[in-house]
């Protein structure tokens, strides 16, 4: 799928009137098929422009293509069908607490299930050795018949992050995957995700804070500040004076992981932080 977003703005949804953009005349085109990282400091609006590429947020001004179509345009059928093509990994992914690792993995293949397969799979998973094989690439098969809630915090983002394995979607947006993985699963994690999209031929795009791991397994490097790009480059272009320029105000970030973006733009909008990082649903 081809994205191209031109002189975008786009808000917060809990940011007040009038407020600042988040996200401000940003353009950005990605080809059908690429793998992208996009890199920058806290509030810099990385997690609100993902959203605004899910259709998840609707840009306040400019024009967003996807695959030549404006999702806004379309009808409400259309705009279902297009979303359906998309998959959204927020950091903080939306798992049902009660509900068991396979049934909230083979949730992925919602959009491209009937009403009542999807219902069905609710109380009577039917393709358990797919969401077992997804959950090996990201090492936690072993979780499969556990419940949500009974899961560590990195191992509920590597099973959201198996959803993406199992969906059908030509698009995969993932927010800060690797933010509660150590180094090891950090880069199982990467090279699952980069993996897939080689072998499905599918356009990736992903938010990082760990810049060293963004550098190294990913072709093309946006640099984002203040919701404005600072630089597009080629991985191998990216120069640690690219790097300082676009942290100067928190070089500190270059070296470990940060707050979640999602509050950071919430900081931005001059609003408290909220107790836990706000959740998107994965489409």
């Amino acid at each position: 799928m081809k994205l191209d977003l031109r002189d975008v703005c786009g808000q917060h949804p809990s940011a007040k009137p009038g407020a600042v953009p988040v996200v401000r005349f940003l353009s950005l085109q990605v080809q059908d098929g690429e793998q992208l990282a996009i890199i920058g400091p806290s509030g810099a609006g990385k997690t609100t422009l993902l959203h605004l590429m899910a259709c998840a947020l609707k840009p306040s001004t400019g024009s967003l293509l996807l695959d030549g179509q404006d999702p806004w345009q379309e009808s409400r059928g259309s705009l279902k069908k297009l979303r359906a093509a998309l998959f959204l990994a927020p950091q903080v992914p939306p798992l049902p607490p009660r509900q068991r690792v396979v049934t909230s993995v083979l949730a992925g293949r919602l959009p491209h299930e009937s009403l009542w397969a999807s219902l069905r799979s609710l109380f009577y998973p039917v393709d358990i050795p797919r969401a077992e094989r997804a959950l090996a690439a990201f090492d936690v098969s072993d979780k499969l018949f556990e419940r949500v809630d009974r899961l560590s915090g990195g191992e509920r983002q590597r099973v959201g992050l198996a959803r993406a394995l199992v969906s059908e979607a030509s698009l995969l947006l993932v927010d800060e995957p690797l933010s509660a993985l150590d180094p090891t699963r950090s880069q199982h994690a990467i090279d699952s995700l980069t993996g897939l999209a080689r072998e499905r031929g599918i356009t990736l795009v992903a938010t990082l804070h760990h810049v060293e791991m963004a550098l190294a397994n990913f072709p093309r490097i946006v640099g984002l500040r203040a919701g404005a790009v600072v630089f597009d480059l080629p991985a191998a272009a990216v120069t640690a004076q690219h790097l300082q320029a676009l942290y100067a105000q928190a070089l500190h970030e270059l070296h470990g992981a940060a707050d979640a973006d999602a509050d950071a733009d919430t900081l931005e909008q001059g609003l408290p932080a909220p107790a836990v990082p706000m959740v998107m649903h994965c489409r």
